[in-house]
């Protein structure tokens, strides 16, 4: 019973040093989003991915490889949004910090949400260049800001680095029997973030033959449950620790 109650106890400290936004319930919310985003843009905004940027840097290779220029400039205007958005996710922070009001974090989502209601407002005719754009601007600022999950290396936009973890945490299991928990505790996180994304791209890919542009709504749900834990954070939990960086910055 002790050696429970001792366990536990450690466990609660553990946790207790790692923020709201590192925490693992926040980053399963961001990638259920992630998924959302990708099966959303995909089935209705253009048949592409807008969570990361490997496929346009190869349509852009393969524009100019085929002598297709104009094509070949049109690559240009997502990875430039991309871009911009890793930018702004590393200039705003500090300013914000200043404020002490809220984290970053904590704004990035309630930016998510405004995009998200804006882009459901958009007529199905409107250029499916505007939800692409947008959806990888805000992607770009969600992969740079949700880095760390309890200090495990986290991307909450796609799924390469996950899979990637899956595999070397299952091959450290057998190799190493006295580590054998850890490591399957570790291959386990990475397994539930792969689950709750592909759960996000099969809700949306559902919802979006049915509600059609207005299924992004539904990834404000996601989102609001995420700004209340991070408010109640930001506002009660954690005001004293508005100074504190998460880990992986």
């Amino acid at each position: 019973m002790e050696a429970r109650t001792v366990c536990r106890t450690g466990a609660g400290q553990r946790r207790k040093e790692y923020l709201e936004c590192e925490r693992r319930n926040i980053f399963l919310l961001m990638m259920f989003v992630g998924g959302y985003f990708g099966a959303f843009t995909y089935t209705l905004r253009g048949g592409v991915f807008c969570n990361a940027q490997t496929g346009n840097f190869v349509l852009l290779a393969m524009a100019l490889g085929n002598g297709n220029w104009r094509h070949a400039l049109y690559f240009f205007i997502p990875i430039t949004a991309y871009c911009l958005g890793a930018f702004v996710s590393e200039l705003l922070p500090n300013p914000v910090k200043k404020l002490r009001l809220i984290r970053w974090d904590t704004l990035l989502v309630a930016i998510e949400m405004a995009v998200v209601v804006f882009l459901g407002f958009l007529p199905e005719s409107a250029p499916v260049q505007i939800t692409q754009v947008l959806i990888n601007f805000i992607c770009s600022m969600q992969y740079n800001t949700f880095r760390q999950a309890e200090g495990i290396p986290m991307a909450t936009t796609f799924c390469t680095n996950h899979i990637r973890q899956v595999g070397v945490f299952f091959c450290k299991s057998l190799r190493h029997s006295e580590e054998r928990g850890g490591h399957l505790r570790r291959m386990g996180v990475h397994l539930g973030m792969l689950a709750v994304f592909v759960a996000g791209g099969a809700a949306s890919a559902f919802l979006c033959h049915r509600l059609l542009g207005k299924a992004i709504w539904v990834a404000l749900i996601p989102l609001g449950i995420a700004l209340i834990y991070l408010l109640y954070a930001d506002f009660i939990g954690e005001k004293g620790r508005l100074d504190q960086k998460p880990r992986g910055h």
